[in-house]
């Protein structure tokens, strides 16, 4: 895909997330007052932090896609999961405040109020945007690529679950326990700070350049392979860099090619590999004569 169309649906999955969160951030406060549903209040701010996450993913989002330049020689690409550790430290935040509302509530029961049947109906309603946006938003990260994006469309999957608890949370009020109203406040900020949880470990593991899927290993391979007098591949290694990563190989050759032939396998070979496989944007090969024992192992190495 295009770096222009890229952009373009970037863009389109933050203005969807900001307009949608805008709307559900509003009518959730308003309407949580107006009830006395607490859980609602805690959903409308945690709606209002999908809004802050989406801009911040854009950004890191749009950041990622400048070009490589002297000081940055394989690009931006690691904004992208810079933007998803900020937006683990704003989601802590807002879990906490839910989470200290929700414990005064509870050890302070007796003035809870029973929320109305609004309070039902708008998290029905959270329960449609929620769903039909968050599945629009990760179908469009997976489509560009984009770990930002689609840490951005998991985190407000979750807004899913929270207006289904809010719903079961009124009806079981206005059968005479108000005090599951803060508990379900309380399960809230408990989603959020899972969703923190996990958005941070994927960012953390992307930054820390972990050990890639043995699928893309094994697609990497089977493409330098089939260049013509490849005899064999090892030393894989892949370095992402957000929506893009950088692979080096090591190919077995016949040690009876002269050094223009070798240099044009290995050419091959890189051109192959970044042109099939769409994640991989640039290739490092190293030729080794083929039948040659020898340690390949340095300080840095799998």
């Amino acid at each position: 895909m295009k770096n222009e169309e890229r952009l373009k649906e970037g863009k389109k999955a933050a203005l969807i997330g900001i307009i949608g969160n805008i709307f559900l951030t509003f009518f959730n406060i308003a309407v949580g007052i107006i009830s006395g549903s607490y859980a609602l209040i805690s959903e409308g701010l945690h709606t209002f932090s999908d809004i802050i996450t989406s801009v911040i993913s854009y950004i890191g989002f749009r950041i990622g896609q400048r070009p490589a330049d002297k000081e940055h020689p394989f690009g931006h690409g690691r904004s992208e999961a810079i933007a998803g550790l900020i937006i683990v430290l704003f989601l802590a935040m807002v879990s906490y405040e839910i989470l200290t509302g929700a414990i005064d509530k509870i050890l302070n029961y007796e003035d809870i109020i029973t929320p109305n049947y609004l309070a039902a109906i708008m998290a029905f309603i959270g329960i449609i945007i929620n769903t039909l946006t968050s599945r629009y938003i990760i179908s469009l990260g997976k489509k560009i690529n984009s770990p930002a994006i689609v840490a951005d469309g998991n985190h407000q999957k979750v807004d899913i679950y929270s207006s289904i608890a809010i719903l079961a949370s009124v009806i079981i009020s206005q059968l005479g326990f108000p005090i599951f109203d803060p508990i379900v406040g309380f399960i809230i900020g408990i989603l959020i700070l899972k969703t923190a949880f996990e958005v941070g470990i994927e960012n953390v593991n992307n930054i820390m350049g972990k050990v890639s899927s043995k699928e893309l290993i094994n697609e990497i391979k089977s493409s330098a392979l089939s260049v013509n007098h490849v005899l064999g591949v090892h030393n894989i290694k892949v370095d992402y860099f957000g929506t893009y990563a950088i692979v080096s190989l090591h190919i077995d050759l016949d040690s009876k090619l002269t050094l223009v032939e070798s240099h044009e396998i290995v050419h091959n070979v890189q051109n192959n590999v970044s042109e099939e496989i769409a994640i991989v944007k640039s290739v490092t090969v190293h030729a080794c004569p083929y039948g040659e024992i020898y340690n390949h192992k340095q300080e840095i190495d799998i």
